[in-house]
């Protein structure tokens, strides 16, 4: 099947999660994930209705982003300081804020052009040394000084990659834990805390995220099929 069959696959299987789980199917975003696709796989996306598209690397951003037809930008992949400032004008959410450092980055560079950014939190809540995300015990913490001392940053939410599995019910339960995380943070009084994204559940394991809490997946080959890192 190519991407346009694909997508309405995912779509419907996207739905039916959220209305199995008793949400409203629209209140779930699809992001299409996006790395190593062409510009022009990209635009067929959009025009057979996707919104919003991740990209884990900040140069496949820069070298699309003017190729590519209007559409939400999310950077979902790990963020090295040195390179927020070639991303800071182009995404509209980063994802995968992980440190006070990164953070201090990002406001700096929002300052520079006179710019808001919505954040979400990165959580290792499954203790991955290979993968990165702030520490559950570390995470409050992190959000007050973020909410404290950078005034161009808004936290609307986690985000969480789930340990690779054959099964997606064996990672359910670090689903079900990032959403009770959610939950308790989510009651936070702040004017720059909008908890509005529990981003959660990629191609193999959305349906299970979605299920246990989830409002936002992150779809990539599902949608596109197998990436071919040669096009890039």
């Amino acid at each position: 099947m190519g991407i346009r069959e694909n997508l309405q696959e995912i779509i419907e299987m996207k739905n039916r999660a959220a209305k199995d789980a008793g949400k409203n199917p629209e209140s779930v975003i699809l992001c299409a994930v996006t790395k190593t696709r062409t510009p022009e796989e990209i635009n067929e996306a959009i025009n057979c209705g996707v919104t919003d598209i991740g990209e884990n690397k900040v140069q496949e951003i820069v070298d699309k982003y003017d190729k590519v037809l209007p559409v939400r930008w999310h950077l979902i992949g790990h963020l090295q300081t040195n390179k927020v400032r070639h991303v800071i004008d182009k995404v509209d959410m980063i994802h995968s804020c992980d440190s006070l450092k990164l953070a201090e980055e990002i406001n700096k560079r929002c300052e520079q052009h006179g710019k808001d950014m919505d954040i979400l939190i990165q959580v290792n809540v499954a203790k991955e040394e290979q993968k990165f995300g702030v520490a559950e015990e570390e995470l409050e913490n992190l959000l007050d000084e973020i909410l404290n001392n950078f005034p161009r940053l808004r936290v609307r939410g986690l985000m969480f990659i789930a340990p690779a599995a054959d099964n997606p019910e064996d990672v359910a339960e670090y689903f079900r834990k990032m959403k009770d995380i959610y939950d308790k943070l989510s009651v936070k009084k702040h004017e720059r805390c909008d908890f509005k994204y529990l981003s959660m559940g990629m191609s193999g394991d959305f349906e299970v995220a979605i299920r246990e809490g989830s409002n936002f997946v992150r779809v990539g080959t599902a949608i596109f099929g197998a990436r071919n890192y040669n096009k890039i």
